[in-house]
């Protein structure tokens, strides 16, 4: 009996031992978070590689893999990141191109302390390039040299090769390879011209890296010679064999609802700042608040929504919204007519949306590219309250009259020609007669008519106070004018 409780011990011992075991090694994988980092580099982008690192920056003993597949995007997005991932302690960040990290997705890429490629991917070419009126060129100097300044730190500081880090940028630079007592470096065109006879005669092996009028763009094989890559892989597991991480836990962290959607709205907040400025043009010039008013503040409310979701808009931005929408408000509801409220109203509107598309208020003489981007941010909103001005023309003169000629009633069917007697006869009234517009005509209002103020009407078009009217047809009762062409 002793035996067999013995026994029924010692089993116990080995079970609980087992399962300590297997419990404390469950607890002790190692931590693997991967964040693709894919599509256009843009403040979408930017937000949610923030916000992942942000809510893991606590776990001191993980590891970080940037998933790469981007073509680039926008620089200052880019040094966001760039900002962001440096900020992770030394040692725990690696960049894995999936597809290929081209222009400002390379700049992310050198950002991590190590880099491997999968097979037949490419990774280089970080001009930087500016929308002009004669289309996309190459930015002046002032650029080049701040972002050839942040490749050389992030190259020094992850131990990559200074100079070919910086060909990636510069367009007019030449860079060799050369092997001088039996060492190996890159060399730009202008150092080794600047090199003595015997210095030159000391060099073994001397071969073009970079030509000039080229970037340096790498697949998987020359990034490893270059001593860019680790190594070419094929998946981010054979990533985790080789840096010795066996037992690992692997987390994706994926965009958030609120990032997938500001990420789709980027491509068309041009098109909703247009239409929600027209809108609301529409409504200033419609009697009434209705469909237009409503139409407008969504659509501008989605524009600063979507980029105060990326940390863009803030308070300020909003808070312009809503003084410009008040203004406009007084606008509609309290003045008559389209004049001090309603113009204020669209310059904070439009203030409000400038600032919204960058992250700054007064662009930074270090950082050249804000300056370019406040032009391009000024020139998109003010071209869009332009032709937000015309469409709204075009809807108010030919699309609104004719609205209720489609829409269905219900109308009055009798008509009370026969019940009155021509009111405008002992006037004087006839077609051809002249005045002026005494009240805005939308299309009824008032006019001055030989020193008399008279009830008046227009045929499908709104006339502003104090315009020149003619008397187009007296028709019973009703006076009807038009715009006095001459």
């Amino acid at each position: 009996m002793n035996q067999k409780k013995y026994l029924i011990f010692i089993l116990a011992g080995f079970w609980f031992l087992f399962l300590g075991n297997t419990i404390y090694a469950s607890q002790n994988k190692q931590k693997i978070y991967i964040i693709p980092v894919s599509g256009t580099v843009e403040p979408g982008m930017a937000a949610y590689v923030k916000r992942a690192l942000e809510e893991i920056k606590n776990e001191t003993d993980a590891v970080f893999v940037f998933k790469m597949d981007t073509f680039g995007g926008r620089v200052d997005s880019a040094l966001e990141i760039v900002d962001t991932i440096s900020n992770v302690p030394k040692g725990k960040t690696i960049a894995f191109v999936e597809k290929r990290a081209i222009s400002a997705g390379a700049l992310i890429a050198l950002s991590s302390n190590l880099l491997f490629m999968k097979d037949n991917t490419i990774l280089g070419d970080c001009a930087p390039i500016i929308q002009t009126q004669e289309g996309q060129k190459m930015a002046g100097e002032k650029i080049q040299t701040v972002l050839r300044a942040k490749f050389r730190a992030l190259a020094k500081k992850n131990n990559y090769p200074v100079v070919l880090a910086e060909s990636m940028v510069t367009i007019d630079m030449e860079v060799y390879e050369v092997v001088m007592d039996g060492q190996k470096s890159f060399m730009r065109k202008k150092a080794y011209d600047d090199l003595t006879e015997d210095e030159k005669k000391k060099i073994t092996s001397k071969k073009t890296i970079v030509a000039k009028g080229e970037l340096l763009t790498m697949d998987d094989i020359e990034a490893v010679d270059l001593g860019f890559s680790q190594k070419s892989v094929n998946d981010i597991e054979e990533v985790l064999s080789i840096l010795g991480y066996e037992s690992t836990q692997i987390i994706t962290i994926e965009e958030s609802w609120s990032e997938t959607f500001v990420r789709f709205l980027q491509p068309f907040l041009p098109i909703l700042m247009l239409i929600g400025i027209g809108a609301i043009y529409t409504e200033i010039k419609a009697p009434g608040f209705g469909i237009p008013g409503i139409v407008g503040i969504t659509c501008l409310g989605l524009v600063f929504f979507g980029q105060y979701l990326v940390g863009l808009a803030d308070y300020t931005e909003l808070l312009l919204l809503m003084i410009g929408v008040l203004l406009l408000g007084v606008e509609v509801f309290v003045l008559p007519g389209f004049g001090v409220a309603g113009i204020t109203g669209l310059i904070v509107i439009a203030a409000g949306l400038v600032l919204s598309f960058q992250g700054f208020v007064i662009p930074d003489p270090s950082f050249p590219w804000e300056g370019a981007l406040l032009m391009k941010n000024l020139a998109q909103v003010l071209g869009s309250f332009m032709l937000a001005f015309l469409i709204s023309l075009f809807m108010i003169r030919f699309v609104l009259p004719r609205v209720s000629k489609i829409v269905k009633g219900p109308y009055l069917e009798a008509t009370l020609s026969n019940s009155h007697v021509d009111s405008t006869t002992p006037l004087g009234l006839k077609a051809g007669d002249t005045g002026i517009a005494h009240t805005f005509l939308r299309p009824s209002g008032k006019v001055m008519i030989n020193n008399k103020k008279i009830d008046a009407i227009t045929q499908a078009e709104f006339i502003d106070r104090g315009t020149p009217v003619v008397i187009d047809r007296v028709e019973h009762n009703r006076v009807i004018v038009k715009l006095k062409t001459s």
